[in-house]
């Protein structure tokens, strides 16, 4: 996995936590549910990257 898939995998997780945290706050389950759904997004990205390594050694 490239330096820069790692950069943007964790930096969409974080952005994840964020709408998450700010839709708890804010009473806002959509924004709640948004967040999860990055955060998910952003581990299987992650993982797909981790298969390709694993196939490229």
């Amino acid at each position: 996995m490239s330096e820069a898939d790692k950069i943007k995998n964790a930096a969409d997780k974080a952005s994840g936590r964020l709408k998450e945290s700010a839709g708890k706050i804010a009473g806002d389950e959509s924004l709640e549910t948004e967040g999860k759904t990055d955060q998910a997004k952003a581990s299987l990205k992650q993982a797909g990257e981790h298969v390709k390594d694993v196939f490229e050694k």
